[in-house]
């Protein structure tokens, strides 16, 4: 797919400074952007979605299984956050009523 002219911010997580995941941006033609050493509000917005995710699941459950825990998360991040919480810097939309929105005026 192509992402010509998407920035994916990161953090400098060797997951994300690996000879393959870069290669992989490449081929996809997305720009990749890292986060400064120390400074997470580079990444305010993935933080925040990981302080809610943990307040409003992970610890408030006792995983039996690393299947149970994906699958626990899954349902969380597609079946509630995206779909069902209204999130206050998007209008009070969901996520997904936001996305439909941006393509209907793209």
């Amino acid at each position: 797919k192509d992402g010509k002219g998407l920035i994916l911010q990161t953090d400098l997580g060797t997951q994300y400074t690996s000879y393959e995941f870069e290669n992989l941006l490449l081929q996809c033609h997305i720009n990749h952007s890292y986060s400064c050493k120390g400074t997470p509000y580079d990444n305010s917005g993935i933080e925040s979605f990981h302080a809610t995710l943990k307040k409003e699941e992970v610890y408030l459950k006792h995983y039996r299984s690393f299947d149970e825990a994906r699958l626990a998360l899954f349902q969380y991040i597609n079946g509630w956050y995206n779909r069902e919480r209204i999130h206050g810097n998007i209008n009070y939309l969901t996520p997904q009523q936001a996305e439909d929105q941006a393509k209907m005026l793209a």
